[in-house]
């Protein structure tokens, strides 16, 4: 018999999914809960496995294409008896009746009914005409912050689809219909620009542009399009925080710990996250409100093999530094072996960005919206400095933070980092505070 198997509800507010890799091909035989294909979603990427054992029949969605939640993204021949019709659908592959409900299935990644009610703020579609309209979650996200009406806009897309570039087209013309509170209050409508076409000038490669790295591309530019970023600095003195590593480092490594200094910073950063809340908060486009949250969940921003990705360390004021050390290393390696769920990758209340040892001299991090801001830490280097004086040799770094100015001013920035400062350079001072 011929299985429908439709894209589930991969998570929260989740309408559709890109597909990355099929692992499998039309006339393979699969087993239960075998991984079948990757998914990219606005949150996330998931591997998806089987629901049941048989043989590939149909596959609907090519790598690359976008496939809604709900509809047929491939057929499975369980072998009980039954044919498939054939059709044309415009992918190259067969038509398929769309009458079956999508089975309820748990995936890898997917946020738990648990922690529904923990508070953790998303950003989800507002729009009314969802229905009506064919687009993509972020297309409708740019459409609600330049005030325009998407059932005006004329759509290219696939089968009718309304693309991001349409949106542009449409506020380029002028002919946008405001949205009341935000059209003023959130965003200016941005300018358009037409695509960019790139001539062959020689031997070159062309790689798709999909997938995680234009999720990263999408996310970069709407918190630079959205959020007014300004960046401020200060030089940390870590040289009583080396000294404390150094001598904690062989108790670590007794409990099979691998400590370096980021644990120490997440714990800072919580501090003073507790002092100046206005950091710790997102705006809340559709209703207009300022959420100042009392949970701390720190991203950590780092390089995986598909591009940046910020892992999420939950309850990071309720953790100890050796137990922040083993978090922060576990989901390093999900990310860089490409194991982390949707869990691990999304609800960061505030991000720190480090690239460790190549972490430079400065950076102006972009914030990881809808966060208010974003810290980046630097190398720490032997420099002269002057103590008492004299010029002395001490441990020192930067710390740079990038603020939303729509709701934290310079002065929430600057002391934050003050405070950060004050007790990296005097860690007995952060002891004291760790609950």
């Amino acid at each position: 018999m011929a299985f429908e198997f439709h894209l589930p509800d991969i998570g929260e507010g989740v309408v559709e999914g890109e597909i990355v890799s099929w692992k499998v091909k039309v006339g393979d035989v699969v087993k239960l809960d075998q991984p079948i294909v990757e998914i990219m979603t606005d949150k996330a990427t998931v591997e998806i496995p089987s629901p049941r054992a048989g043989t590939i029949a149909a596959i609907n969605y090519g790598e690359g294409q976008i496939c809604p939640v709900g509809k047929v993204l491939l057929v499975i021949d369980d072998g009980v008896g039954g044919a498939v019709a054939a059709a044309g659908n415009g992918h190259g592959a067969p038509k398929l009746p769309e009458h079956s409900p999508a089975p309820q299935v748990q995936l890898a990644g997917h946020l738990p009914e648990s922690l529904a009610s923990t508070g953790r703020i998303e950003v989800v579609d507002a729009s009314a005409n969802r229905g009506r309209v064919l687009a993509t979650p972020a297309t409708r996200r740019l459409a609600r912050q330049m005030g325009i009406d998407l059932t005006r806009v004329a759509p290219t897309g696939k089968r009718g689809r309304v693309t991001s570039d349409d949106v542009k087209v449409h506020a380029a013309a002028g002919s946008t219909v405001a949205i009341p509170k935000l059209a003023e209050t959130v965003l200016p409508a941005t300018k358009a620009f037409a695509p960019q076409a790139i001539a062959r000038g020689g031997d070159e490669e062309r790689i798709p542009f999909r997938g995680m790295r234009k999720r990263i591309a999408e996310s970069m530019t709407r918190s630079k399009q959205t959020a007014a970023h300004f960046t401020y600095v200060e030089e940390i003195d870590m040289t009583e925080l080396v000294a404390v590593r150094e001598r904690a480092k062989g108790r670590a490594a007794d409990r099979g710990v691998k400590l370096n200094y980021l644990p120490f910073i997440v714990k800072a950063v919580v501090s003073g996250l507790k002092k100046w809340p206005m950091l710790n908060a997102s705006l809340d486009e559709t209703t207009q409100e300022i959420v100042r949250k009392k949970y701390y969940h720190l991203g950590i921003a780092a390089q995986g093999p598909q591009g940046l990705v910020v892992s999420v360390v939950r309850d990071a004021d309720k953790r100890s530094i050796f137990d922040l050390s083993k978090e922060i290393e576990r989901l390093g390696d999900a990310v860089r072996n490409g194991t982390a769920t949707r869990d691990e990758l999304t609800g960061s209340t505030f991000t720190i960005s480090s690239l460790g040892k190549l972490g430079g001299v400065l950076a102006t991090p972009i914030i990881n919206f809808p966060e208010v801001a974003v810290v980046g830490v630097h190398k720490i280097e032997e420099k002269p400095a002057v103590r008492g004086g004299q010029i002395v040799i001490r441990h020192l770094m930067n710390l740079s933070i990038s603020v939303d100015h729509r709701l934290a001013d310079g002065w929430d920035g600057a002391m934050f980092l003050q405070d950060v400062k004050a007790l990296l350079e005097d860690p007995t001072t952060m002891f004291m505070e760790m609950v």
